[in-house]
């Protein structure tokens, strides 16, 4: 079978290097990859002008709408998947995080750009600024998809979420990509990419899959495109140091293996329970992918008084983890994903046992489950003891790809913390501790190295995802080795692939091209009330401002009584009069209960509901006497796609909200949502 490349609208394979991929569990032939050796530029261009240009038509809201529909697609086929993860070696629990886990990645990245993007072909980024003492000179930052492709060079370890977590915000900032996989585990990406294209959900040249090398594609590379890149550290730096990457600036965002530690805090005692839960996350960081994980735990720091209990009971769980064909029953972990990676991870452990003690070796002396003798790139758990790892360096700079770890102790959270640190940048570390005060010293000590820290405890440690597990709303990457970048992370990593701009102008310029309403642009007004207007009909800036209302001392009564609000400063003269507000004052509350009464029209129209208030502000105070004014103008419109049970076509009218006084000042300011019906689903 021929292991092939996407590229250019077509299906093909190269006329280069041919490589072998085998099974992992048993090491039949499972079919050859044949490296393409030209027309990498042509692939380049074919993304940039075929799949960029369709995809930055689109607003952000459908290009999310898209990766929802290819997220069921691909889940509604995850059986074919699982049945081709299991020949990497992975059990149905790794499969589940590379594979569901990917999916569940784009949904997560399709609600985060729905909910917090606006529905534009750009994003509009933060408030407006005020460049002048007028307010007619304003500046706003924006944010336009590149007008190149993303290319996203991925590790072997996790060839389906490696993927789906890098594609998926990409494709939502409206920039095409091409996928590089590791070439040893491309046989199951390439089954992914195969459903991608078969659905037709994305426009042609969205996404294009290279299986094998890469050639020359970093020599055709432009200023527009990007690059990502999952894997060692050393070819990391080799790749980011290429000509054409430095020379035109290209963005290359890098997560590189490291040497992730686990901390044991020193309030835990062998009878605690985070003492238990600290060792099941070690054995499962160790076991989970055949600790083939760029977050695994390498270094395991524990007090040094703890040492023997932590490494008895280490042992004890490993040697319990049943190791063979992942199909089988009963098995636990899987193997390496091939017998070149194992012979890595020996290599690697050979140099750690040279400073440190290998007290559970898992080089040899094991059956594999459900395997004939010989087969496979199995290796079972190894676990190691450095006895001087604040003078010894190797555990903190060596690191066995696979299911191996380090015990090292510590005296005191100073150590722990300097020893967390002579990793020089990991991904992510965890600390396992009852004590508040623990957790907060070590967690400030160690966060400047690295991208994500974890805290557990006996509360949180039945719903916890794990020391190893990145997830959507929270950047993956760290500093130093880590490789200096940031994946995910919410929003965030839709950004990484636009260019953020910032506009300076008038109000009007600017509320021209955001789409938005800008404090001090020309208002548009209109006889007929906006809450009488279709959605299609409002126009961005329609102002209403409407009549008045003088405040009296029922309304206040009134509103506490029926609120239950009776604070001193709305109902008691004396004190009121002492206090910052020197007179009684009408609750906030009741200030923009009667703003909507002032705004609303009653009547049966196009408005179907409040949909919520943002950026809520109370300026002044207002007293008894104070006659209140309100502005309300269209600030922004969001459409909703229908979902199938609801019974409008609806979208979202977010309005700008002004209460003054009778002094023209004003008293409150605020966005209030309202759901509008659409008179279409145009």
């Amino acid at each position: 079978m021929k292991i092939q490349s996407y590229v250019n609208g077509e299906w093909c394979s190269g006329d280069g290097r041919t490589d072998t991929l085998v099974n992992s569990v048993n090491d039949e032939v499972i079919g050859e990859v044949v490296s393409l050796t030209s027309g990498f530029d042509q692939i380049l261009a074919h993304g940039r002008k075929a799949g960029g240009s369709a995809l930055r038509k689109m607003t952000t809201h459908e290009r999310a709408e898209k990766i929802k529909f290819l997220a069921k697609y691909l889940l509604d086929r995850k059986d074919d998947f699982y049945r081709v993860s299991y020949m990497t070696g992975a059990t149905k629990a790794d499969s589940w995080v590379d594979i569901e886990g990917g999916i569940g990645t784009m949904f997560s990245y399709s609600g985060i750009a729905r909910r917090e993007l606006n529905n534009d072909t750009f994003v509009v980024e933060g408030n407006v600024e005020p460049l002048s003492a007028g307010g007619t000179f304003v500046g706003q930052h924006i944010l336009t998809a590149k007008e190149g492709v993303s290319l996203h060079i991925n590790a072997f370890n996790f060839p389906v979420w490696g993927m789906l977590e890098k594609i998926t915000p990409s494709l939502i900032a409206g920039v095409p990509v091409i996928v590089k996989p590791g070439t040893v585990t491309c046989y199951l990406t390439e089954i992914v990419v195969k459903a991608m294209i078969e659905s037709q959900i994305f426009p042609e040249g969205s996404i294009q899959l290279i299986c094998g090398s890469v050639g020359d594609i970093l020599d055709h590379l432009n200023e527009q495109d990007v690059v990502t890149f999952t894997g060692s550290a050393s070819t990391g730096r080799r790749l980011k140091a290429h000509p054409n990457i430095i020379e035109k600036s290209i963005p290359f965002t890098m997560e590189a293996d490291s040497l992730n530690c686990c901390i044991l805090a020193p309030d835990v005692t062998v009878d605690s329970p985070e003492f238990d839960l600290y060792i099941k996350e070690v054995a499962r960081e160790m076991t989970t992918k055949a600790g083939q994980k760029c977050t695994a735990i390498r270094r395991a720091i524990v007090p040094n008084n703890l040492i023997d209990p932590v490494s008895e009971a280490l042992m004890k769980r490993l040697q319990s983890t049943s190791l063979g064909d992942p199909q089988a029953e009963g098995v636990r972990m899987g193997a390496l994903v091939g017998k070149s990676q194992r012979e890595d991870v020996i290599a690697a452990v050979e140099q750690l046992g040279q400073s440190s003690e290998i007290i559970l070796n898992g080089m040899q002396g094991f059956v594999p489950i459900g395997v004939e003798s010989g087969k496979g790139a199995f290796m079972a758990p190894t676990l190691l003891h450095c006895k001087d790892p604040l003078n010894i360096t190797t555990p903190h700079d060596v690191e066995a790809f696979g299911p191996v770890s380090t015990l090292m102790g510590y005296d005191g959270i100073d150590q722990a913390i300097e020893l967390a640190k002579m990793g020089k940048g990991s991904l992510a570390g965890s600390v396992f501790t009852a004590s508040r005060d623990n957790a907060r010293d070590i967690i400030l000590g160690t966060a400047s190295h690295h991208g994500r820290m974890l805290v557990i405890d006996s509360t949180c440690a039945k719903e916890s995802t794990g020391h190893g597990s990145p997830l959507a709303p929270l950047i993956h990457g760290g500093p130093g080795r880590a490789g200096g970048g940031e994946e995910l992370g919410g929003a965030r990593a839709i950004k990484h692939y636009m260019q953020r701009s910032a506009i300076q102008g008038s109000p009007m310029s600017l509320m021209a091209v955001t789409n938005q309403y800008v404090k001090g642009a020309e208002l548009k007004e209109d006889r007929v009330h906006p809450f009488r207007k279709y959605f299609e009909e409002l126009e961005i800036g329609e102002s209403l401002l409407t009549h008045r209302r003088t405040v009296t001392e029922a309304d206040i009564v009134n509103f506490g009584c029926l609120s239950g609000d009776h604070f001193y400063a709305h109902f008691d003269e004396i004190a009121a009069k002492d206090s910052f507000f020197e007179k009684r004052v009408a609750h906030g509350y009741f200030v923009i209960s009667a703003a909507a009464g002032l705004f609303v029209d009653p009547g049966l129209g196009p408005v179907i509901a409040n949909y919520g208030i943002d950026n809520l502000r109370f300026v002044e105070p207002v007293g008894i006497g104070d006659t209140i004014q309100v502005r309300l103008t269209c600030k922004r419109k969001v459409k909703k796609s229908k979902k199938p049970d609801d019974k409008y076509h609806t979208g979202v009218v977010i309005w700008d909200v002004e209460v003054k006084n009778q002094n023209d000042e004003a008293v409150a300011i605020y966005d209030i949502l309202t759901l509008v019906e659409r008179q279409s689903d145009d």
